[in-house]
């Protein structure tokens, strides 16, 4: 009698599933017509996805191979613009659901979404590299990484300064790799099974074959991903935490023999540049996935092992960022300062701060001093200084070397 006075049961499970959107099992409830025009979506995906597989193929019809680290990174700016077309566009048509509820850029939102591919564009193409320099390889590395601000700006609607609505960000990112992950391994059958078939046509014509379909593909394989992450998303984040359960203890481990063998042998002194920032790129991933661990799980909910796991990964990342941060600052006293001797150990550095504060917040939880959500908090509050980190390499760092 009392849900028959409330309303039907299917109005009102709609109606619940909309005001807790982030739930597993809005997909379940809400109708097609409520989430929006699918079919729409899946169309300006595809086109976005075709228009990113053009563009990356534009430089070898106009006769212009990608060679230098700025062309690379001009494509990719490229095809992440048709991911800020495909996120923004997605604001204005389904403006009720999901991590963006209620929110639209309008033309102040587009203009500052828009503003670091405006800004990268102008350094890629107006600096005067040098021959061989090493300012334009940071620059093709950290650029992504200010796109992709951009496109997590758009993808909240602008509501950037709430905690959730970070976290809203990181959830999106950790979801769009497993796609992109999935997409990519189904392409290398495809393509290993294309090249099979074409072999008889001679080496010529299946490399021809790879040279237009691979790039193509990985290229329109990232909108395609963000469309599937919005599809599809009840998937994802049943999968979510298994992916995590399974992960983070296994690179708790590898990280704890990392540091202790390099520790007690003494090898961080010998390292050279290539497996110093192979080593960054590890803590980078470190990060990424206590970051997609905290954005799986409940905020309010006990420690639990993955808890102990996690903060074993954390302090041995910990120790190998120090033990990193100190080989790289003895480089800089014996061979003096360089563009890539500024931007390690300065990544290093903002990484240390980080796992610093990352590991004293676990501990306080494990503890019962402090919640979950303390830490997730933590993480998506120091996402802008990576971010800043990032427009640092990109826009001080070329004009201060020289760009050499």
């Amino acid at each position: 009698m009392g849900v028959r006075r409330l309303g039907a049961l299917d109005g009102l499970s709609a109606e619940y599933a909309r005001e807790h959107s982030d739930r597993l099992w809005k997909q379940l409830v809400l109708a097609p017509s409520a989430t929006g025009r699918p079919r729409r979506r899946l169309r300006r995906a595809v086109l976005l996805a075709v228009g990113a597989g053009v563009v990356v193929q534009l430089p070898r019809l106009l006769g212009a191979p990608v060679e230098r680290p700025a062309d690379v990174a001009g494509v990719v700016l490229l095809v992440l613009l048709s991911l800020l077309a495909f996120v923004g566009a997605g604001l204005e048509e389904e403006p009720g659901t999901g991590p963006r509820s209620g929110r639209q850029l309008g033309a102040r939102g587009w203009l500052v979404a828009a503003a670091p591919f405006a800004l990268g564009a102008a350094v890629v193409v107006a600096s005067p590299w040098a021959g061989g320099s090493s300012t334009e390889l940071l620059v093709a590395l950290h650029l992504p990484v200010v796109l992709w601000s951009a496109v997590g700006y758009a993808l909240v609607g602008g509501d950037w300064r709430p905690s959730s609505r970070r976290m809203d960000v990181v959830r999106f990112t950790g979801e769009r790799v497993v796609y992109y992950a999935l997409i990519a391994l189904g392409g290398m059958v495809l393509v290993g099974l294309m090249v099979l078939l074409l072999q008889p046509a001679g080496e010529g014509v299946v490399e021809q074959v790879l040279v237009w379909l691979v790039p193509s593909g990985a290229a329109g394989a990232v909108v395609v991903a963000a469309w599937l992450v919005e599809a599809e998303q009840s998937v994802v984040e049943s999968t979510a935490p298994v992916l995590t359960a399974v992960f983070t203890p296994l690179l708790a481990l590898v990280l704890t023999a990392s540091a202790l063998v390099h520790a007690l042998a003494g090898l961080a002194a010998d390292l050279d540049r290539d497996l110093l920032l192979g080593f960054d790129l590890l803590l980078v991933v470190v990060l990424g996935l206590v970051l997609h661990a905290l954005s799986a799980q409940a905020p309010d909910r006990r420690p639990g092992a993955l808890d102990w796991a996690q903060l074993v990964a954390v302090v041995s990342a910990l120790a190998l960022d120090a033990l990193v941060l100190l080989a790289l600052l003895g480089r800089v006293g014996d061979l003096g300062w360089t563009p890539n001797r500024v931007a390690a150990p300065g990544l290093d550095a903002v990484l240390l701060l980080d796992l610093v504060v990352a590991a004293v917040l676990a501990v306080r939880f494990l503890a019962g001093r402090t919640g979950a959500d303390r830490l997730a908090r933590w993480q998506t509050t120091y996402l802008p200084v990576l971010g800043a980190w990032a427009v640092l390499v990109v826009v001080v760092l070329p004009p201060l070397f020289g760009y050499r």
